[in-house]
């Protein structure tokens, strides 16, 4: 018996699920519903910035199906974050909790503030923050004051924790939430790969006092770029609306601003694209998770490699589709990119760990070995929604 890993094998596997005689990308949009007629009414009407009856539509639909009492539509994603931040009071020279194991946008926003990334390892169970581990690493580091919890290494207030919900999996939230309010930490979810995906019946993004959304191109949904915040804090939601639209007091004409805002509102032309997308978001998820299905079946029986399924008490929205090489077989993780790139389907590596970037190398950090172990050993495959389709593969 050989401990070399089958890669032939695996790219059957892939080509089993997958429509054969053209390139595949890793995860495109789809338009087949109303986005020609929406954006075609912006164009008529002149309508196609900042303002329009596209932008409160959209706001209300993501609000409706997220559960969340308040949605602000923004111009991308790391926009509803680094907004989330600030309006958790995050100050410049506090640490801000995130994973090392995420998007740059996670850490980028936490820094648009002045603050410094924090990074934390991650589980692999779900992709994201362990609260356990986290939990035993504050206990060491933390120190806990009337004024908040302050890093006793370096003596700066650790303010907030952004949980990731990685390729849309969910964070385990509830203890990550426990050990929060324990060391009073506030959360900023980062759900800009997750909408449509659901952590013990309640959508993600409802659990910390704000989250963000991303609607850039390759998400489930997509305005082109944009974003959103989420909040069930009625106070939160009209101050964010006030500051990501330049913090102008309304009046019938006159320039007044009462603060430093933002110039981060979301044209109406992306918000009509929105709204389209939304009215087919039940869709896009059924025919996600039916590929989904299709990938679990077609590397149940392979050795040295599983495809990555939903944790235990989630129902995920599986944005970005992965597969996880056995440790023992990590270093053949760049075999196979090689192999299936050069045969035309598109794959990747997971994000270089934010702690590596030479912006971020000196931020402090937990022991991250199970992160760094992931790192090496995650493959994401081809996700988009219309590959889920009946007869995709044909």
């Amino acid at each position: 018996m050989t401990n070399r890993l089958d890669t032939q094998k695996i790219v059957q596997a892939l080509q089993s699920v997958l429509p054969q005689g053209t390139p595949i990308s890793l995860h495109e949009p789809s338009f087949q519903g109303n986005e020609w007629a929406y954006v075609k009414e912006c164009l008529d009407t002149g309508w196609v910035s900042s303002v329009g009856k596209f932008v409160d539509r959209f706001e209300s639909q993501l609000a409706e199906y997220t559960g969340a009492k308040r949605a602000v539509a923004v111009v991308n994603g790391t926009a509803a974050l680094h907004m989330g931040l600030l309006l958790v009071g995050v100050k410049p020279g506090d640490e801000v909790i995130v994973p090392a194991l995420t998007f740059v946008a996670t850490p980028n926003a936490v820094t648009y503030c002045g603050a410094i990334p924090h990074f934390a390892d991650s589980e692999e169970r779900t992709l994201g923050l362990d609260p356990a581990r986290l939990g035993t690493y504050l206990g060491e580091v933390g120190d806990l004051r009337a004024e908040g919890c302050f890093n006793r290494r370096t003596g700066r207030r650790i303010k907030a924790v952004i949980p990731m919900h990685t390729f849309g999996h969910p964070v385990d939230m509830d203890p990550l939430m426990t050990l929060c309010e324990r060391f009073k930490l506030d959360v900023v979810e980062d759900a800009a790969e997750s909408l449509g995906s659901f952590y013990k019946g309640k959508h993600t993004g409802n659990h910390g006092r704000l989250a963000a959304l991303s609607f850039n191109g390759n998400k489930t949904i997509t305005t082109g770029g944009g974003g959103a915040i989420l909040t069930n804090d009625e106070e939160l939601g009209m101050l964010a609306k006030h500051l990501t639209t330049t913090a102008r007091v309304q009046h019938q004409w006159s320039f007044v601003h009462d603060r430093v805002g933002y110039n981060y509102r979301l044209p109406n032309i992306n918000a009509a694209l929105g709204c389209a997308q939304m009215e087919q978001l039940p869709l896009f998820l059924e025919q996600k998770r039916a590929m989904a299905e299709r990938y679990q079946e077609a590397f149940d029986d392979l050795h040295g490699i599983r495809f990555f399924t939903e944790p235990g008490s989630s129902r995920s929205n599986y944005w970005l589709n992965a597969l996880v090489l056995d440790t023992r077989h990590r270093d053949s993780r760049d075999e196979l990119l090689e192999l299936t790139n050069r045969l035309g389907i598109t794959t990747r590596p997971a994000w270089t760990l934010m702690h590596r970037l030479p912006m971020f190398s000196t931020c402090p950090r937990m022991d991250l070995t199970v992160a760094e172990d992931l790192e090496q050993r995650l493959i994401n495959i081809p996700s988009s929604a219309c590959l889920g389709a009946p007869h995709a593969t044909a």
